[in-house]
């Protein structure tokens, strides 16, 4: 196959982020398969493409409560893959579902792939929660220093939190307003775990989690499955079908793994500004053509800090930002318009792909009432640890 300029997004398939099954013992062995099997099927029936069609499938590799392993191979015998160009899973903390994107459209780009997937299913909320903090301290955590003394993945961003509230004279109340306005946009995503509206009182009272962070601050425990369908941009048009365009790509990481070994601004979140940047020179746009951003943001204040990093607002000035409206539905930059990490929901391994799936339907006009009116230019981006790296792709109308 030739090389291709551009990369089409043709269809997609997703299920509501939520709990899919009861606790230990009453699981149903092969739910995963059939979740996702079925999320497959429903994405290639909207592509009109068959199993058949697909080069190469780039799963996410799934959480530990997972008994299946070799998912990816044993996912393409369930739904009838024979892949040419590849048939992989991958990992990598907060960017596992930004890879698998990154990595079927790069084989899209250099022609090893006229149709490729990027999927994945996560079912983890029937783990047990203790081994999932000893997964997540040995995750993100250096298993000499910080694990043993048990700081928590969450509890970066509770540091993050205090550093800026202290600096800036923000309040609680204040950042209280990223939860509030995530719910105004879920209440309309079908999609969303959480639809109900929240009020400031209620993310206040919420019981603590990690100073200065409650329990409506942080995300859920969450599950799903989703499919992307991707493919050049030349069958994208012979097929019909309504599409959007991949039209740029960064990345950067800093060289920290979560929190330094010397002193850092652990508010800067540099790898979201450079990431950001590059992206915006490959699509050769502005970041001004923005219309819309999905920012893996998984508490409050990491939407407001990656927000200022990428240059939405100045240093500092997000939290002004938010409670101007700009942020929020009909703003002048309305971010995480799905709900976002705490309302849309958050099962990590995926989480990026819904976060895509998101700005698809808004670029092709189909959000619904939560719909960014004009939208023609979106950014996506997706992180892994303190945002010590950065995944952005740039989305637009064909």
């Amino acid at each position: 196959m030739s090389r291709n300029s551009r990369v089409a997004i043709l269809a997609a398939g997703a299920v509501p982020v939520g709990r899919l099954t009861a606790k230990a013992p009453e699981l149903s062995a092969g739910l995963e398969q059939e979740v996702l099997a079925a999320v497959v099927r429903q994405a290639l029936q909207e592509a009109k493409l068959s199993a058949m069609d697909v080069d190469t499938a780039v799963f996410t590799a799934n959480p530990p409560t997972t008994r299946q392993l070799g998912f990816a191979t044993f996912m393409a015998a369930q739904i009838g893959l024979q892949c040419k160009g590849q048939l992989c899973e991958v990992s990598q903390m907060g960017t596992t579902g930004g890879n698998a994107f990154d990595i079927a459209a790069s084989d899209v780009l250099l022609g090893r792939a006229r149709v490729a997937l990027a999927l994945g299913v996560v079912r983890q909320s029937d783990g047990d929660p203790a081994a999932a903090m000893e997964n997540g301290l040995r995750t993100v955590g250096d298993v000499d220093f910080q694990s043993p003394v048990g700081i928590p993945p969450i509890g970066w961003y509770g540091l993050d939190a205090a550093r800026y509230l202290y600096d800036t004279g923000a309040s609680r109340e204040q950042l209280a307003q990223v939860a509030v306005k995530s719910r105004q946009f879920s209440a309309h995503n079908e999609l969303a775990q959480f639809r109900k509206p929240l009020t400031t009182e209620e993310v206040l009272a919420a019981r603590p989690i990690v100073e200065p962070l409650g329990l409506l601050d942080v995300p859920a425990r969450a599950d799903g499955a989703v499919c992307l369908v991707l493919c050049e941009e030349k069958l994208a048009k012979t097929s019909g079908r309504p599409y959007v365009i991949v039209s740029g790509r960064g990345f950067a990481h800093e060289g920290f793994h979560q929190i330094g070994d010397r002193p850092h601004d652990i508010t800067a979140f540099p790898a979201a500004t450079l990431a950001s940047q590059h992206a915006l020179k490959d699509a050769g746009r502005q970041l001004a053509d923005i219309d819309f951003a999905e920012l893996y943001a998984p508490c409050t204040i990491t939407e407001i800090l990656v927000s200022e990093a990428i240059g939405f607002a100045e240093r500092g000035k997000g939290i002004e930002l938010l409670l101007e409206g700009a942020t929020g539905p009909g703003g002048r930059i309305p971010l995480n318009t799905s709900g976002g990490c705490l309302a849309r929901g958050h099962p990590p391994q995926i989480t990026a792909l819904y976060g895509l799936l998101e700005a698809r339907e808004q670029l092709l006009q189909q959000a619904g009432k939560r719909q960014v009116a004009n939208a023609q230019c979106a950014m996506h981006c997706c992180e892994l640890g303190n945002y010590n790296a950065a995944l952005v792709h740039i989305l637009e109308t064909a």
